[in-house]
């Protein structure tokens, strides 16, 4: 008796998982969202899908991680501990895309935020062609959220992209082909005010999220660390509309203060530890 009621009182944490690849430099990728999900309370856990050679100033070189090790990483994680919510950016590969879509289907996903990552900074590809077309048939209608920047919901949809107009089209498009809800990172359009448009399928509605365009080098990572920070806050409890609002807020935090260092050659981090370090 006494034992079962020290086991009530034990504390859950808020358990993340991100599903990605590994940057070397520490600036985006896993080791971005591990970062994201420390600073914002949870308890981070990582498959990771390819490995990276990069550092501020671009991507030298992938090594994709073998299927088999892909699916053993995700049954040991979720098969014991399990998740709240899960973050999936880079998955280079088809089978890899398969492997995960199965994995997250077998453990009962839940709050799957996808950012779909199909190129580096600097252009490298990091989705093979023949894995997008597994990518959009099935595992982007598993997501509770899809968070694609402008040039990727341009390759998504086979359309151009051009202004908030066409974001409102093109997050309607994006929302039929299944997920429940669509996040369009409006960062690339320029302007002084950063606008993202977010797309609640469920509800029908739109919501224009704004907020002021921080001129810094030091971005490297900014959609990893958005989505992580989305996943974050939806392990928490907060609904889809909220998360997406407090996730932005914190970036925009990370982004002002990372403004300030130097690392690097090329274009930096952002400081995902800004409310912490002094």
């Amino acid at each position: 008796m006494i034992k079962g009621y020290l086991s009530r009182m034990k504390k859950s944490y808020h358990r993340l998982l991100t599903i990605a690849g590994s940057d070397s430099s520490g600036g985006a990728g896993i080791q971005a969202d591990l970062k994201t999900f420390s600073a914002l309370g949870c308890y981070g856990m990582s498959v990771i899908t390819a490995l990276t050679a990069q550092n501020t100033k671009g991507v030298s070189g992938i090594y994709p991680v073998p299927v088999g090790f892909i699916e053993a990483q995700l049954e040991a994680v979720l098969g014991d501990m399990g998740a709240d919510a899960v973050k999936i950016g880079v998955l280079y590969a088809a089978e890899s895309v398969s492997v995960v879509c199965e994995q997250l289907l077998k453990h009962d996903g839940q709050n799957i935020v996808l950012d779909p990552v199909l190129a580096a900074h600097d252009g490298k590809s990091l989705l093979e062609e023949d894995a997008l077309r597994v990518f959009m048939e099935a595992l982007v209608p598993m997501a509770t959220l899809i968070t694609p920047n402008i040039p990727e919901t341009c390759s998504l949809l086979g359309q151009e992209v051009k202004g908030l107009e066409d974001m409102y089209e093109a997050a309607r498009t994006l929302c039929s082909l299944g997920p429940r809800n669509v996040l369009i990172k409006g960062g690339h359009l320029g302007g002084e005010n950063s606008q993202d448009l977010l797309f609640m399928g469920r509800e029908d509605r739109f919501v224009l999220l704004e907020g002021k365009r921080l001129k810094t080098m030091n971005d490297r990572g900014t959609g990893c660390t958005l989505s992580s920070a989305i996943a974050a806050f939806l392990a928490k409890g907060l609904p889809v509309e909220d998360a997406c609002r407090s996730a932005k807020e914190y970036l925009a935090g990370a982004l002002e203060q990372g403004a300030a260092y130097v690392i690097g050659h090329g274009r930096g981090p952002l400081h995902h530890f800004y409310r912490f370090w002094k």
